[in-house]
C-alpha cells in the first residue's frame, strides 16, 4: 500500500491534467495539453472573474463553492474552466485538474476516497455537459450519489460542472410538473434540488454581434491575422450560416480562414 500511494503521489506531483479511467479505476495524466489562453475568452468577463476568484481561493486552501456553469453550447463554459485552472496552476503547483466523464459519475465516491487522503494537493474534478432528459433510475442514483458526496466532500476537492441547463433537466419538464395539480411541490423539488447543491451558478448568455466580432478580433491579434472589413464581413456570414454566434463558432471561422489562406496557427 505504501508503494502504491507513493507512486500515485509522485505521478500527481509531476503532472497537472488528468482524466479518470473507468476501466482501471485510476487517474491518468494527459500529455501535451494546451488550453486556450484566458485572455482569448472574450465576452464573459463577469463569469471569468467569479471563477478565477473561486479557483484562486480554493488553491490558497480556503473553503469555496462547487460551481455549475450553465448556458447555451459553444459559449466557453468548459474552455473557461480549463483556462482558469491553467492560469492559477502556474503559481499554485499543488492544484490539479481531473476530468470525469459524465457516464462515469458513479465513480465519484471512489475518487473522493482516493484523492481525499492526499492532502498535499488540491483537486478540481471537472464534469462536462452534464444533463438529464428525464427522471429515471440513473438520475435518482446520480442525484443520491452527488447529494451525499457533496455534503461529505473532502476539503481538498472542488467540483466544477458544465451543463446546457440551469437545473440539469429540460425546462418544460419542470414547468409541466408545476402546472399539474396532481403533483406536489416536493415532486418539483426532486427535479431541481440537484443543481441547488452547487454554491455557484454561473450563467452564459448568447453573444451579440459586437461581442462575437470582439472574439474574432482577439483571435486575429493573437495569431497575427489582419482584421479588415473583408474578414469581418466573412466572419458574420460564417455565423449566419452556422445559425449562432458563439466563441466556438468564432474559433471555427478562424481555423477555416487560416486554412484557406495557408496561415500556420500554433495552438
Amino acid at each position: 500500500m505504501f508503494f502504491k500511494n507513493y507512486f500515485l503521489k509522485d505521478k500527481i506531483k509531476k503532472n497537472s491534467y488528468f482524466i479518470w479511467n473507468n476501466e482501471s479505476k485510476k487517474i491518468q495524466f494527459i500529455k501535451n495539453y494546451r488550453p486556450l489562453k484566458l485572455d482569448l475568452i472574450i465576452g464573459v468577463d463577469r463569469q471569468k472573474k467569479i471563477l478565477l476568484n473561486n479557483t484562486y481561493n480554493f488553491a490558497e486552501g480556503n473553503f469555496t463553492n462547487n460551481a455549475l456553469l450553465w448556458g447555451a453550447r459553444g459559449n466557453g463554459k468548459s474552455s473557461l474552466i480549463k483556462s482558469v485552472f491553467d492560469k492559477i496552476s502556474l503559481t499554485h503547483k499543488n492544484l490539479k485538474l481531473i476530468q470525469l466523464n459524465k457516464d462515469n459519475i458513479f465513480d465519484i465516491e471512489l475518487i473522493y476516497t482516493i484523492l481525499g487522503k492526499i492532502n498535499k494537493f488540491r483537486f478540481i474534478i471537472f464534469i462536462d455537459d452534464l444533463s438529464f432528459e428525464k427522471i429515471d433510475s440513473d438520475y435518482k442514483i446520480i442525484k443520491s450519489t452527488l447529494d451525499g458526496s457533496i455534503q461529505n466532500q473532502p476539503t481538498n476537492i472542488l467540483l466544477y460542472v458544465s451543463s446546457n441547463r440551469r437545473h440539469l433537466m429540460p425546462r418544460d419538464m419542470i414547468d409541466n410538473e408545476r402546472s399539474s395539480a396532481i403533483h406536489t411541490d416536493e415532486s418539483v423539488e426532486e427535479k431541481i434540488s440537484l443543481s441547488d447543491r452547487f454554491g455557484l451558478w454561473i450563467g452564459f448568455h448568447k453573444l451579440s454581434q459586437i461581442e462575437y466580432l470582439k472574439i474574432i478580433e482577439a483571435y486575429c491579434d493573437n495569431y497575427k491575422i489582419i482584421f479588415d472589413d473583408n474578414l469581418k464581413k466573412n466572419s458574420i456570414k460564417w455565423s449566419l450560416q452556422r445559425g449562432n454566434r458563439t466563441g466556438r463558432t468564432a474559433w471555427q471561422f478562424i481555423l477555416d480562414y487560416a486554412s484557406k489562406e495557408n496561415l500556420k496557427i500554433k495552438i
